[in-house]
């Protein structure tokens, strides 16, 4: 199982769901489901849009749970 640190990440920078959302150009849902504890999987476009706008890598936004 996949866990994306986006809220953490969110916190670090000061910034809200609400800028994320407005960011991605996605629903409210959409940002709601990527930040689940529970993420089933990911499209790589998806995992690179979040890690410009975060200004992060891929290895700092996920964590993977067993």
């Amino acid at each position: 199982m996949i866990y994306l640190k986006i809220q953490e990440i969110l916190e670090e920078k000061g910034k809200s769901k609400y800028w994320l959302t407005n960011q991605m150009g996605k629903s409210h849902h959409s940002v709601s489901n990527l930040m689940k504890k529970d993420l089933s999987g990911i499209h790589f476009d998806t995992l690179e849009k979040l890690c410009i706008i975060l200004g992060v890598t891929p290895r700092r936004i996920d964590s993977i749970k067993k």
